[in-house]
């Protein structure tokens, strides 16, 4: 529906730009959405870069199975349905830990390598496992104690303090998570 939606916006607000005698400033806001857009991806790769080397770093230490030691409690009432699975187990907890970090472009490839392994275990190859769903369910909540993208956007764009969104994003994350936590572990029982 959106690839019709949005090629049906574009040549309307082209159509209007000519009407109305506004291509100029149609082709001059071309141009400079292009420059914030380089500008925006230039600001996200480094953060990217450095946060993605910080956890390279993370996971070549003893620190991840710290990490990891620590989240044990956490990854046995959430995950179950894992407790043979250690590999699955620490793969989760570097997920959370990325993202508690503020890191999703990090977290991505750590939680599809966490999903693969999950599936493994799978019985149901068609139907997600509990464990995937509560993964999931984890991931959308994605606690954050610093939200590094959000920073990243807030300080290319000019804010006075970027660093200002950081306590709502932890009440958001926060209510998110036990709220999804609880509902799937609601139906979840429900559903054996």
């Amino acid at each position: 529906m959106l690839n019709i939606l949005w090629p049906v916006f574009i040549i309307l607000s082209f159509i209007y730009a000519i009407i109305s005698g506004k291509i100029n400033e149609v082709n001059n806001g071309i141009f400079e959405s292009v420059a914030d857009a380089v500008e925006l991806s230039i600001t996200f790769l480094g953060t990217i870069c450095l946060w993605n080397g910080i956890m390279e770093i993370a996971k070549n230490t003893t620190l991840m199975t710290k990490i990891t030691k620590m989240l044990k409690p956490l990854i046995n009432f959430l995950f179950p349905d894992l407790k043979n699975n250690e590999i699955a187990k620490q793969e989760v907890s570097m997920n959370i830990v990325a993202n508690i970090m503020g890191l999703g472009n990090a977290a991505t490839p750590l939680g599809l390598k966490a999903m693969k392994t999950m599936q493994k275990d799978n019985k149901k190859k068609d139907t997600l496992s509990n464990a995937m769903m509560m993964f999931i369910v984890l991931n959308t909540a994605s606690i954050q104690l610093i939200p590094t993208n959000v920073i990243a956007i807030r300080a290319s764009l000019g804010s006075a303090n970027p660093t200002s969104i950081i306590l709502p994003v932890w009440i958001a994350t926060i209510i998110a998570a036990i709220v999804g936590i609880f509902f799937t572990k609601i139906l979840i029982k429900r559903v054996k």
